[in-house]
């Protein structure tokens, strides 16, 4: 995987439990340079702090949209696609 877009949609989400937040990790030490954008849909205030937790941990660029504005989301990954 390379120069890919992701989409984390947290809409509804309340936390990890132990196993899930060590999956996690261990796939974003193996794509850390992988991911060019991610964006994170969400609906509570600490998810758009989630943002700016990410930051230290990808060398994407990370942008936070609000669940009603999940279209935005995708259509600014897109933009990142090559071809498009």
């Amino acid at each position: 995987m390379e120069n890919c877009a992701c989409c984390f949609d947290m809409t509804g989400f309340h936390g990890w439990d132990a196993a899930a937040m060590w999956e996690d990790i261990k796939f974003d030490t193996k794509h850390f340079a992988d991911i060019e954008r991610l964006a994170i849909v969400g609906d509570k205030k600490w998810q758009q702090g989630m943002a700016t937790f990410f930051k230290p941990f990808t060398k994407a660029t990370i942008r936070y949209f609000d669940h009603d504005d999940a279209a935005e989301a995708r259509k600014w990954l897109g933009e990142s696609q090559p071809g498009n």
